[in-house]
């Protein structure tokens, strides 16, 4: 069942690092052979968030090389607090997040070589809840 209660969010999130990482390309079409794992369209084009390899062997312009963090709690759209949450302990360390919300899960792209780091900073923060 989804969770709204802040504190049992915060408390039982626990951040998984996805190993590859992911690049950021927009376009009129997805590139050839590349599976996105997000898909975001806007005025001026789609966004697709898709893994690093898939792009450079589809020789798409990318940008934004990043890890994707998995937050492995059910918390609920509706919830209110987590993102901005989880987002304030990562900017107190100077890490940018980009993120996505799924039924499921919340998932947060940062800095690929900051990725560690980003660990961390989520780490206290469920110690802390």
């Amino acid at each position: 069942m989804a969770i709204t209660d802040l504190a049992e969010l915060i408390s039982s999130m626990s951040a998984r690092l996805d190993p590859e990482p992911y690049v950021w390309v927009t376009g009129d079409v997805a590139p050839a052979g590349c599976a996105p794992v997000v898909t975001v369209e806007e005025a001026e084009g789609t966004t697709w968030v898709v893994p690093e390899a898939q792009a450079r062997a589809a020789g798409a312009a990318h940008e934004f090389r990043s890890a994707r963090i998995t937050l492995e709690v059910h918390s609920a759209l509706e919830a209110v607090g987590l993102t901005a949450a989880f987002a304030r302990a990562l900017a107190d360390v100077g890490i940018s997040a980009n993120v996505v919300a799924g039924f499921h899960h919340d998932h947060i792209f940062v800095p690929w070589d900051r990725r560690d780091d980003a660990l961390r900073a989520l780490d206290a923060l469920q110690a802390s809840g």
